[in-house]
């Protein structure tokens, strides 16, 4: 057995059994023993005592536009990593688009890890696409190492990345079905959203009414009718829609193989808030009222809604143009998830081992990293040290994904990350992160 070469203590460690103070043994960048707080420092550890400050297991964000290589003037693999990294999250999943190529094809993969492989300063793992003529390509990226097959049900916003109809849908997930993966869906009623009223311009409320419930409600109710016909492992993505919790809950219930994630803005922020251009509110789906994000919230504690991920979609400053219907979609959040959520969930009543539930081990368990996501002997020695009764107010300028626009700017969280480590390396201290040490991942690797 590898000699124990990191000690970290504290009287606050997230564990699955719970939080209590311990000491985390590392060797070899793993765990190899979760102790008794005051044990004693084998020969030859380092002890680093994190005093009263909790000890999380590192976040898992499985899903992340990192748009790299083709549009890295919108984000790259550096400075999306970095952010990460000093936002407590050690492990991110790629998203198949907005970079050039996309990830629809094997080789198309090795071309993002050619990219990825010296940037990363915290590991990294990809998403695959499927797009409506690549249905014999699925199984050599699965083969590859993708961790799932994304698709839209509605338009994408580039070209390059078409959504599928319902026909391409059912081929797409009989086909990564057949191999036992995971489809992963940008679920918006196209139909729905064509009834819906297009208005231009910088009113929040016109945008809000252009993306309705329904467009969310309508593809969620046809992807669980697919799923159920298949037998298909499927996971909703960035959900706003709280009117579709009793479908998915019923679902569940039915044995539909189906999970959910949603996201810190739709937990945090709301409709009412939005000034009118302030486009770095849009998203789609939309930020919705005070009234959905509390039914949100529900979904969130009865566990309709397994996770919570930042949909980090960032562009440059120029693209965020005061009209809601011309303005790039996205919210740019990734160093700011922890906080933000746990400054709401706080606020409601929830601990800290629930925050770690929703946004390490679920969003682990939904990818498949055995390694990750829980202090316990074994796994990767990845934690975040949070401080979670200091605040801080968000400055952009402090930020390190590449174009400093969020629509937390000037707003006051709890939970300042003291340091982020990666199989027992610091990858990030005080907000500064060191240099990549990160890995690329596959799936079941």
């Amino acid at each position: 057995m590898s000699e124990v070469s990191l000690v970290l203590r504290s009287t606050r460690v997230i564990t699955p059994e719970g939080t209590r103070a311990a000491s985390i043994a590392v060797a070899d960048g793993k765990i190899t023993a979760v102790l008794p707080y005051d044990c004693e420092v084998p020969a030859g550890a380092r002890l680093e005592d994190a005093g009263d400050d909790a000890v999380l297991p590192g976040l898992v964000d499985t899903h992340v536009h990192v748009n790299d290589p083709g549009r890295t003037e919108w984000e790259g693999f550096w400075t999306a990593t970095r952010a990460a990294a000093a936002g407590g999250i050690t492990t991110l999943l790629d998203m198949p688009l907005n970079s050039l190529p996309p990830t629809t094809t094997a080789a198309h993969l090795r071309t993002k890890r050619e990219v990825a492989r010296t940037k990363a300063h915290v590991d990294v793992g990809f998403w695959g696409g499927a797009v409506p003529d690549n249905v014999k390509d699925l199984r050599p990226l699965y083969d590859a190492g993708v961790f799932g097959f994304k698709c839209f049900l509605s338009p994408s916003g580039v070209e390059e990345f078409p959504e599928l109809d319902q026909e391409q849908l059912g081929r797409s997930l009989a086909e990564i079905t057949g191999f036992g993966g995971l489809l992963i869906v940008h679920a918006e009623d196209p139909g729905e959203l064509a009834s819906a009223p297009q208005r231009g311009g910088p009113a929040y409320a016109d945008f809000l009414a252009s993306r309705p419930r329904d467009a969310e409600n309508a593809a969620i109710r046809g992807l669980i009718a697919q799923a159920k016909r298949l037998g298909a492992r499927v996971h909703v993505l960035h959900l706003s829609s709280s009117d579709a919790l009793p479908l998915i809950a019923e679902a569940k219930r039915e044995g539909v193989r189906i999970t959910v994630e949603s996201c810190p803005h739709f937990l945090t922020l709301t409709a009412e808030e939005v000034p009118d251009g302030a486009t770095e509110f849009k998203c789609c789906p939309p930020i919705r009222e005070t009234a959905n994000q509390d039914a949100l919230w529900q979904g969130l504690a009865d566990g309709t809604i397994d996770c919570v991920v930042s949909d980090h979609s960032p562009c440059t400053t120029d693209l965020k143009t005061p009209d809601f219907a011309s303005a790039w979609g996205g919210i740019s959040s990734l160093q700011l998830g922890l906080p933000a959520i746990w400054t709401e969930a706080r606020r409601r009543g929830h601990s800290l081992e629930d925050v770690v539930r929703w946004m390490s081990a679920a969003p682990a368990a939904l990818a498949g990293l055995a390694g990750k996501g829980a202090i316990e002997a074994g796994r990767d020695a990845d934690f975040a040290v949070l401080a979670p009764d200091e605040t801080f107010t968000v400055d952009p300028a402090e930020l390190h994904h590449r174009n400093q626009v969020t629509a937390y700017a000037g707003k006051t969280l709890h939970g300042v990350v003291r340091s982020t480590w990666l199989r027992g390396v610091p990858v990030a201290r005080d907000g500064a992160p060191t240099e990549p040490t990160g890995r690329l991942l596959e799936r079941n690797n």
